[in-house]
């Protein structure tokens, strides 16, 4: 994914759709709450050795802080990780906006015309066409 130059920041080491990432997106979209290895795992559908080790490495490198009874949550003084987190899902609207639009329309339940026979529709058709004829006149 391309990088704004000047908010590129070469001290953050996070690549979109990495655990990490997901990891670091999922504390700092809700900074007011701490959440222990197995919430964290259970929220992402991540391997539990996979989130404590990542849990750690994050901790350690102060991307996230961690309580003394193990809790884990975001850090206020980083607003360069939130400013990472707001292009992710800034880019993750805009995306998910574009997907929408592609989808195809469901199909209506019941097409103009459909369930009726030809003469049905013929007669229809005649009677619309002379009803016509007598707003001209």
């Amino acid at each position: 994914m391309p990088v704004r130059i000047e908010d590129n920041d070469p001290e953050i080491d996070l690549r979109p759709g990495t655990t990490k990432s997901d990891i670091v997106a999922f504390l700092y979209r809700t900074p007011e709450w701490g959440f222990s290895p197995e919430e964290i795992k259970e929220f992402l559908n991540i391997p539990r050795g996979t989130a404590t080790t990542v849990l750690k490495h994050l901790y350690d490198d102060n991307y996230i802080g961690k309580t003394g009874d193990g809790y884990y949550h975001a850090l206020d003084n980083r607003e360069d990780i939130q400013r990472y987190v707001s292009n992710l899902d800034q880019v993750d609207r805009m995306f998910r906006h574009h997907h929408d639009a592609d989808t195809a329309p469901e199909k209506p339940e019941k097409q103009i015309g459909e369930g009726h026979t030809d003469e049905e529709l013929d007669a229809e058709l005649a009677e619309l066409e002379d009803n016509t004829g007598d707003l001209a006149e």
